[in-house]
């Protein structure tokens, strides 16, 4: 068994590996090809994981958040164009959605008006430029819901091939 650290300022990689309790060396078996150093490189801050790793990491470590905070924290290009989304309830994701989609709706015609023409002039670039904030919010509110439901097929409480199946259905 290994020795617990007391390491200070833990990043979200080994916070997520002991919220499970596995040593590294245990979480190197259960990812196969990430080794325990390479874990504490990772953890160490010695060494950027690649994309592969952390989608391995989130699915060992039942935190699909950390596909995210790559993204929006490691990559390059994510930073500049991954939102960064927090896990929340349910009840505040679906209130968040709500709640946006209705200060869409009032803004929704005026969208038809700036776009009817194929272009947007520079008299409607305020309004457009609130309209689209407004669809930022609701698209990040959905990327939330996609976030909650992932962690919650990682915690067992949802059965992926169930819901999986039920998405292919409505796609039929």
């Amino acid at each position: 068994m290994g020795k617990k650290s007391i390491r200070e300022n833990k990043n979200i990689y080994q916070t997520s590996r002991e919220a499970l309790e596995y040593t590294r060396e245990k979480a190197g078996e259960l990812m196969e090809y990430v080794s325990a150093d390479r874990i504490e490189k990772i953890e160490s801050g010695k060494s950027l994981p690649h994309p592969d790793e952390i989608i391995t990491m989130a699915e060992c470590y039942k935190n699909p958040l950390l596909r995210n905070y790559y993204c929006t924290h490691e990559c390059p290009i994510g930073q500049i164009h991954a939102d960064k989304l927090e896990l929340k309830d349910l009840s505040q994701i679906v209130l968040e959605i709500l709640s946006s989609l209705n200060a869409f709706e009032h803004e929704k015609m005026d969208l038809v008006d700036i776009t009817v023409d194929g272009e947007i002039t520079e008299d409607e670039y305020e309004q457009f430029a609130k309209i689209k904030t407004e669809l930022d919010a609701v698209a990040v509110s959905v990327k939330n819901l996609e976030l909650w439901l992932d962690q919650t097929i990682a915690n067992g409480k949802i059965d992926r091939k169930t819901i999986n199946e039920a998405l292919s259905q409505l796609k039929e």
